[in-house]
């Protein structure tokens, strides 16, 4: 059984982050007992966001996965770090502005 306690490492990194950038937006966040030291962190709709916590997290810009989906009207990009012993997976979901873009003109 894992109890709270085996979650500590990614808890204590989001007091760290939280310390070090109080600044970052907020953004969806899970810890899930089943990959405790595991972070996910989740942004809907704003690529900025993504784009500070991907600078904060270290995240390489060369290194993000961009995917498209529901018909290629939705962008995901996913990047992955390890910081302090936690997993961190940030995923950022967004409109596929240059699709958007074809549509409009």
């Amino acid at each position: 059984m894992t109890t709270f306690a085996d979650l500590s490492a990614p808890l204590a990194l989001l007091r760290l982050l939280a310390a070090d950038h109080p600044d970052l937006p907020a953004v969806n966040v899970l810890i899930s007992r089943r990959s405790p030291n595991r972070l996910n962190l989740e942004v809907h709709g704003d690529l900025t966001v993504f784009e500070a916590w991907r600078d904060a997290l270290g995240i390489d810009p060369e290194s993000v996965r961009r995917n498209l989906h529901s018909a290629d009207t939705a962008m995901v990009l996913t990047g992955h770090a390890t910081v302090a012993d936690c997993k961190i997976e940030l995923v950022a979901y967004a409109p596929n502005l240059s699709l958007l873009a074809e549509a409009a003109a």
